[in-house]
Order: C-alpha cells, then structure tokens, then sequence
C-alpha cells in the first residue's frame, strides 16, 4: 500500500469466470487531484472504476480510500459517489429536487435545503433553473445536474464514467472546460474514465493509459504526450510515425541512428540508455515535421536537423490545418504530416506526386525500445 496515496489501488485483480478483467494493478491517486483512467474498450478502466464504486468486488488485492479498506464494502458505506454517462436524473422531478434528492433523509429546514441546492446551481452555472424539468434541459444541462446531485453531500472521491460521450463534439469540448475548472473549485478528488485521448489530455492531472488490465505508463498529459515509454503508449495518444532504427552512436544527450532507406537520424536520447548496436523505434509526431516544396539549403542541412525528400501522396484539408501523407522511399506506410494552412494553397489536393522535403529536429524525435 502507498501510505501517502489518498486513494491506493493495492495489487487488484478482477476475474470474470476465466476472464481476468484487471490484471494486478497498483497506483495511488493524491487527494484532489483529477486522475483519468484511458484506453480503449475492454483494457478494464471501467472494471476498475467500478470496484472503486462498490459495484465489482476485486477478486484479489485491496482498494483504500483516505486509509480506509474499502474492497469488501459495499457502494452505500463508501465515501464516493458516481456520474454517469446516461445523465440518470429523475424525469418527473425539477432541476431544484432532482440537485437535493440525496439530502432528503437529512431532514433539513427550507432554508437550508434551498441554500445547498442554490450553491450548487451557482457551481454548475445554472441559477434560475430550480423548477425547470428534464425535458426543458439541454444534453450539457441535464449533465450538470447529475453533476451537482452527484456533488452536494461533497463525497471525498467523485467517480466520473464517460460523463461528456453523449454529448456533441462542441459542446463536449466546452463542458471538458467547465468540468476541469469545477474540480478546482470544490477541490474534491476526480476519478475519471475515458476512451477519448483529448480530453484526457485536455482534464487531467495524471493520466493512467490502460491496456489488457494493466496501466502501461502513468504520468502527466505533457509527459505522455512528449516522451511516451513504449510504442503502444505513443501510438494511443494522439498520432506517431515510427521508423526502425539502429543506434551507432551515443554522446551528449543524443544518438545517431541508421534508419534504413531514410539514411542517418539524429535524436535525443532524453536521459534514456541506449546502447551502440541497439535496435530502435525513431518516433516523430506529425506536428513536429516540417514539410517544404524546396530542398534545404547546405547549411540547414546540417547539425541536429533530419531532413528526407518523399512524394506527397494526399492532403486533407481541415480549415485552419491540412494533414499531408508522403511517401518515402523503402517506407511501406506514409508519413504523417499535420501543418498549419499559412499559405493553403502551396499543398493543395491538386498537389499529389510533387516532390517535398521534410525536416523535423533531432529533439522532436522519441527513441523508443524495439519489442
């Protein structure tokens, strides 16, 4: 067990019959904080949110909350609470009961239930709706509801299954916002499962990419982003282009690497070991390519830059960036480039089989071990 962990997730299992759902897992999550659970459907994020909730009991291992064993307890005796997709606020009732339904074994005055719920509208940016009912709400304003009912007996940890999938692309994007800045305000701790690599990105304090019912890498949005530790990882969050490697030469924080047809790469090692010999992965993000319809010249051609000449095969062109794939030769899968539109014209769709060159710096690289 992690002593200074407020929720510690101590060596748990889950079987379901000869399935093993979540495969020996350990972490702690601090209080506060906004914890995010990602991977793709059937890696056991949402097994393990619900053994946090009560709802699945691990078959080995044990889950503390504030120091609390909480694995054998049942969802009543814990001190969480859970928002689902599905929004689950009672059609029948208004905004105002729907917020203070959990209060009302509390026996409270009038004025104090009115004043608990009234916090909790202003929270959720919704003053004014008390009386409305279900169906005089938006998708968004349903699940702010569910979101303050969830909320107003302040649990110690709220348990958050894929809150924001039923909503639309913009309007997601803007409860990720509100979501992320109402963690702050009430300061209770997150635990948060999604499929979707940008808003964990976008949310998140730490994120726990997850995988056959293990976590491959737990770390910062910016550190699994900029220096994942394995390809799966680099491959999962957002978009890579790998190419095979060996590296003949190590010093001062950077390798050179033979990549095939692609000739020698410079990369930074990125207080990784690597040794001379040693086959590799040279993964660029296609936001950190360069692409230009003029060769370098002598003196850009040197130094820490790589530079490759390919074939543009197709553009995609997405308003404010295009996504270029150029084909390079002795590589069987296009490179990826995404480019901002500052000149849309210079690659337009009509700019198939042109030759252009690509450069990227020997920092945008990421080693990464062969397996």
């Amino acid at each position: 067990m992690n002593a200074n962990a407020f929720i510690a997730i101590d060596d748990v299992s889950k079987d379901f019959g000869t399935v093993r759902a979540v495969d020996r897992v350990a972490f702690g999550i601090a209080r506060g904080e906004f914890f995010s659970l990602l991977g793709p459907s059937g890696c056991g994020k949402t097994t393990l949110l619900r053994m946090l909730a009560g709802f699945e009991f691990p078959t080995e291992g044990e889950i503390y909350i504030d120091g609390q064993a909480m694995a054998s307890e049942p969802p009543e005796n814990r001190p969480v609470n859970m928002v689902f997709q599905s929004y689950a606020i009672f059609p029948h009732l208004t905004v105002r009961k729907n917020i203070g339904y959990s209060l009302r074994r509390d026996r409270l005055s009038r004025v104090e239930f009115d004043r608990k719920v009234g916090r909790m509208l202003e929270l959720i940016k919704l003053p004014g709706y008390e009386e409305r009912k279900s169906h005089e709400l938006s998708g968004g304003e349903r699940q702010r509801v569910a979101l303050a009912r969830a909320l107003i007996r302040r649990p110690k940890v709220l348990l958050l299954d894929e809150p924001l999938g039923a909503l639309d692309k913009q309007l997601r994007e803007q409860m990720q916002l509100e979501l992320r800045d109402l963690q702050r305000e009430v300061g209770i701790t997150f635990v948060f499962v999604t499929h979707d690599q940008e808003e964990a990105l976008t949310m998140s304090d730490r994120i726990a990419v997850m995988s056959k019912g293990r976590y491959l890498q737990i770390d910062t949005p910016t550190q699994l982003y900029e220096a994942p530790r394995s390809r799966e990882v680099a491959a999962f969050i957002g978009s890579m282009n790998f190419f095979d490697a060996r590296v003949e030469e190590v010093a001062d924080g950077h390798a050179r690497v033979a990549a095939g047809p692609l000739g020698h790469l410079r990369a930074a090692t990125r207080a990784k070991r690597f040794s001379v010999g040693e086959t590799v992965l040279a993964a660029v993000r296609p936001e950190k390519i360069t692409i230009s319809s003029r060769p370098p010249a002598p003196s850009d051609a040197s130094g820490g830059t790589n530079f490759v000449k390919g074939v543009l095969d197709a553009t995609a062109y997405l308003g404010d960036r295009s996504h270029h794939y150029i084909r390079l030769p002795g590589v069987d899968k296009p490179v990826a480039v995404s480019a901002q539109n500052l000149n849309p014209a210079e690659f337009d769709v009509e700019s198939r089989k042109r030759d252009v060159w690509l450069n990227w710096s020997s920092e945008a690289v990421v080693l990464l071990r062969a397996t």
